[in-house]
């Protein structure tokens, strides 16, 4: 939803191979289904991916790496505000972990 949706449609326009990081596989394969009825680009893909779990991260760094050629543009764009005070099972603050560790960490990842 939001941004995030609105570069994918974009990137998807233009016909990039466009890659929806999500949290959720049913809004994640809405998003992919909109993206792909409104541009006719075929190669929109969903992937699933929670930056607040740096397990997540590494993972979904490790599949496209293995199974992209090549990546030109990352848009890092999960956030989360408001919510109350989580410690996520890695031990981290869930805020900080979302906002800037999962992504911080994923385009290091992606850097090779």
């Amino acid at each position: 939803a939001g941004i995030g949706k609105c570069v994918a449609l974009e990137l998807a326009r233009r016909n990039a191979r466009t890659i929806l990081a999500c949290r959720s596989r049913e809004r994640g394969q809405a998003a992919v289904e909109e993206i792909r009825a409104a541009t006719g680009n075929p190669a929109v893909l969903l992937r699933l991916l929670d930056t607040s779990s740096m397990a997540s991260v590494r993972a979904f760094a490790q599949a496209v790496l293995r199974e992209e050629k090549r990546l030109d543009v990352l848009v890092n764009n999960a956030g989360i505000t408001g919510l109350p005070f989580t410690i996520t099972p890695e031990g981290l603050e869930q805020t900080f972990a979302t906002n800037y560790l999962g992504p911080f960490l994923l385009t290091n990842l992606l850097l090779g």
